[in-house]
């Protein structure tokens, strides 16, 4: 009946419709440019984040390195004479290659601190590290540094601690470990000692 050809035609979508629906689910030109833009963020991101990751556990390397040889001077007596501000230029030459530092930095905004000191007996020498509190991520506490090199006999440290600022959002929750008041974590603190006794040198 024309009645029922009537109420067929307008329960059911015209057929070009069809046609154009079915070519559509059935095409995939796009499917490579759309997966490509979903995977590509996390993918890069995951990248970046295991290249800044190698890159901060190579600077510490070097940090100890650089600790190695100044404490090494210290030992055999070749830096007595240097001041403060000498050793510390001494000290970023040794890191230079990847780190960046300077003799004079904004106390507010001090990247490097640098600790050498002669202790009575190596029990004395402190093996923590010195914080404003005992929160996990509590700021650095560098009141007690200080430039005394004993002299030939004496048991020393060469202690060296960098902020190393993270980069990448994925990485920085887990290899941050010191802030500053007010802030989110943002830095991994790198540290390198050394704890030796100074030849007899004349």
């Amino acid at each position: 009946m024309y009645v029922d050809d009537q109420t067929s035609t307008t329960r059911r979508p015209p057929r070009r419709a069809r046609r154009l629906f079915a070519r559509f689910r059935k095409s995939s030109d796009g499917t490579a440019a759309i997966e490509f833009a979903l995977l590509a963020f996390p993918f890069f991101l995951l990248i970046f984040a295991t290249i800044e990751a190698f890159i901060a556990f190579a600077g510490e390397q070097l940090l100890e390195n650089a600790v190695d040889t100044m404490a090494r001077q210290v030992r055999t007596g070749q830096i007595k004479n240097l001041s403060e501000e000498e050793f510390r230029t001494k000290f970023c030459a040794e890191i230079s290659l990847m780190i960046q530092c300077a003799a004079e930095e904004n106390p507010d905004d001090q990247k490097l601190y640098l600790d050498v000191r002669e202790f009575a007996s190596f029990a004395a020498i402190p093996n923590y590290i010195p914080k404003v509190s005992g929160d996990q991520f509590s700021d650095l506490d560098p009141s007690s540094f200080d430039y005394k090199p004993g002299g030939p006999k004496s048991i020393n440290i060469v202690r060296a601690y960098y902020r190393w600022e993270v980069m990448t959002d994925l990485v920085r929750p887990f290899i941050t470990n010191i802030r500053k008041d007010g802030e989110m974590p943002r830095d991994y603190l790198m540290v390198a000692t050394a704890a030796f006794r100074n030849e007899n040198y004349p």
